[in-house]
């Protein structure tokens, strides 16, 4: 799971420690991908919401997943 979670922090996607509501995992992928927290929210869900009940499975595997930000992490340029 450390080479998971090194290769997600080698391509930026870290959980944030500013700006996150649950656990920062969207306002990670919006930072990554270059989007405000609120519309990588928005985006998220509507994405998710595509095949029901996917979001109960992949929201708490980002959270494992991905690691927090500052944990021997750093932030993208």
């Amino acid at each position: 799971m450390d080479d998971i979670r090194a290769t997600f922090a080698r391509n930026g996607l870290v959980r944030t420690s500013d700006q996150r509501v649950i656990a920062g995992v969207c306002s990670g992928l919006g930072r990554r991908y270059g989007l405000r927290p609120w519309t990588a929210r928005l985006l998220f869900l509507l994405v998710l919401l595509v095949v029901p009940g996917s979001q109960l499975l992949v929201y708490p595997v980002l959270w494992i997943l991905m690691p927090q930000e500052g944990a021997g992490t750093t932030r993208p340029a």
